[in-house]
């Protein structure tokens, strides 16, 4: 058997250089049962597959490595290499971050990956500025309303406790009239049930992963949006390997997008099976909780309008144009 010194030293003299792997850790804030993790450690494992073991990804799920709001500046800072977040916690620093998370906008999976394909070049562009670059986006199947009521008065959302974790689910919230509480996905079950929430804006996936049966009853599915999640990576750790391995990382990526589009559609309707199996009754909204519903969305657009840039509004533009 050769010794691993000397194999290091053959590639030494053959290559002029030392051979070794490249350790990456992508900090998720997602648990493993979630279709988002999954995708992420399939693509992990593709880039392994793909660079021969030389870039090994380790992914980190739950927020056990970082918490959520700190995975994006941690990878700025090259604390680690990769991260992945919802797209609209960075609605604070442009406008564009909350695209998918405006009522109306983008109400189908189609028109969602149109206002991707629209909003990428920009969203590129902004986090190339902080050294960072964007690998894929999956979206979340769109959000409704868990209760453990029926919701059929716009006046039962007076007072509700919603959680809101981006700053345009806060914003509808108060605009029916509701008191948004920020609270980790993690965090869902124990804010039940100690009462620090009534209500929360998710999707049919978020309740199934989280067991919203043991804590909910009624789920109101008023696809007020469909959000995203964002893969990226430190663009100096991206740019310290070698072209082939660049192209490995951007292929996978490319192979995880399209999967992980396909695997939230799936997972919609895996969700909704189980909801119902678990006695949760899915609703639409009536017509009085509909009309409160798109009066606080149109209010949340005007206000998005005043506050964005004309980038911002031309990437409406571009979008639309795409449909």
């Amino acid at each position: 058997m050769i010794k691993q010194t000397t194999v290091l030293g053959l590639a030494t003299i053959l290559l002029g250089g030392p051979v070794y792997a490249t350790d990456w850790n992508l900090a998720t804030p997602y648990g493993d049962a979630s279709f988002h993790t999954v995708n992420t450690k399939q693509f992990a494992e593709d880039v392994r597959d793909a660079t021969d073991g030389e870039l090994n990804i380790s992914v980190h799920s739950g927020g056990s490595l970082i918490g959520h709001a700190e995975i994006k500046p941690s990878v700025r800072r090259g604390t680690i290499e990769a991260g992945e977040v919802f797209l609209s916690i960075l609605s604070n620093e442009s406008p564009v971050f909350e695209l998918d998370t405006l009522p109306g906008l983008a109400g189908s999976y189609d028109q969602a990956y149109a206002l991707w394909q629209a909003s990428k070049p920009v969203i590129e562009e902004l986090f190339a500025e902080q050294g960072l670059k964007p690998l894929y986006a999956v979206p979340w199947p769109s959000q409704g309303i868990y209760t453990d009521i029926e919701l059929n008065d716009p006046a039962q959302f007076k007072g509700l406790r919603v959680r809101a974790p981006n700053i345009n689910t806060q914003r509808l919230t108060e605009n029916l009239g509701g008191l948004p509480t920020e609270t980790e996905e993690s965090d869902i079950p124990t804010a039940f049930s100690t009462g620090r929430v009534d209500a929360m804006i998710t999707s049919v996936s978020t309740g199934k992963s989280m067991s919203a049966w043991d804590y909910v009853s009624h789920f109101s599915d008023a696809n007020l949006w469909i959000p995203k999640n964002i893969i990226f990576v430190n663009l100096k750790a991206f740019e310290r390997l070698d072209d082939e391995a660049q192209q490995a990382v951007l292929d996978a990526a490319a192979q995880a997008e399209e999967r992980g589009w396909e695997a939230s559609k799936t997972d919609a309707a895996i969700g909704a099976e189980a909801l119902k199996e678990h006695d949760i009754t899915i609703t639409t909204p009536n017509e009085a909780v509909a009309e409160a519903l798109q009066a606080a969305g149109d209010k949340l657009y005007e206000d998005w309008e005043k506050r964005a840039n004309d980038q911002a509004k031309a990437l409406v533009e571009d979008y639309r144009s795409r449909l």
